[in-house]
């Protein structure tokens, strides 16, 4: 069984050991990848990575499972993103026909899962979300990720793009918001949220920017960890390896609006996602 993770720069792609709930150790292969390339160079750069795990292996023996940002027709195979500032070559491509061209795989062994839906599986099977019934996950990243587990059955939320302040929910919970926000205050221009960190301790807007996003962070949680009761929240994507500077505020402003949840940062990083896609084969699950 492989599980692939296609983030909005990235492909990484391992083997999963579904006794250890784990990637095997040194399976693992990751390319960066342009996203605003053209359609030929995004899949080059996927096929790339997926012959290299191949390796010798019957096609007929591989079982793929990927997780994929949306909006996406996941039961077909076909992306339908557009407007998202990523993979906009790509759309109403049929993917899991070029996969089945290039490298010779079973339609049936090819399954597609909402990114965030299969980060919080992988979690809830393997993670810091283990053991418990209730469950939601958020990726922060580039856009918004949502996703919901009751009794070990996982869905994506969608809530990204969700109503939210003047605007949907990534316009204020996401690494673009970041560079926008802090251009607007400093007229000046950074890359990502990792080049905010480093000025963290010599510009005081960013404290600024950080606060501010604690505050978006804790307005959307709110309601969706008591739509569903959860019991945990798991966060992931890049932004949350700056966790130290938003979680406890987060955290201690929900505490004050009396919720109980735990909010957790992921124990697997990009390998829940690949396990969880994974998982779709061992479980039979077929989103849509």
């Amino acid at each position: 069984m492989i599980g692939v993770d296609i983030g909005g720069s990235h492909i990484t792609a391992a083997i999963i050991d579904f006794r250890s709930h784990s990637v095997v150790d040194h399976s693992r292969v990751r390319s960066h990848v342009n996203t605003h390339g053209t359609k030929e160079d995004i899949l080059a750069s996927w096929i790339s990575v997926l012959k290299n795990i191949i390796g010798n292996h019957s096609p007929d023996e591989i079982l793929l499972g990927i997780a994929m940002p949306g909006p996406f027709d996941y039961k077909n195979g076909i992306s339908l993103i557009r407007n998202m500032n990523k993979y906009e070559s790509l759309y109403l491509t049929d993917i899991k026909a070029v996969l089945i061209e290039q490298l010779g795989l079973l339609s049936e062994n090819i399954i597609f899962r909402n990114d965030a839906e299969a980060f919080l599986h992988g979690e809830v099977n393997g993670g810091n979300a283990l053991g418990f019934n209730r469950a939601i996950g958020i990726t922060l990243g580039t856009g918004l990720g949502s996703a919901v587990s009751i009794a070990g059955k996982t869905t994506d939320a969608n809530l990204g793009i969700s109503s939210f302040k003047h605007g949907i929910a990534e316009d204020y919970i996401s690494s673009r918001w970041f560079v926008k926000r802090y251009e607007e205050l400093s007229g000046k221009k950074v890359k990502d949220t990792k080049a905010l960190v480093d000025l963290y301790e010599s510009d005081p807007i960013v404290p600024v920017l950080f606060n501010d996003f604690a505050r978006s962070l804790t307005d959307f949680l709110f309601p969706f960890i008591n739509a569903y009761d959860a019991e945990v929240v798991i966060i992931g994507g890049n932004i949350a390896k700056a966790h130290p500077l938003f979680l406890n505020k987060t955290q201690g402003a929900l505490r004050q609006q009396g919720i109980r949840a735990e909010l957790r940062i992921t124990a697997l990083w990009e390998d829940a996602a690949m396990l969880g896609a994974a998982y779709s084969h061992a479980t039979g699950i077929l989103t849509s």
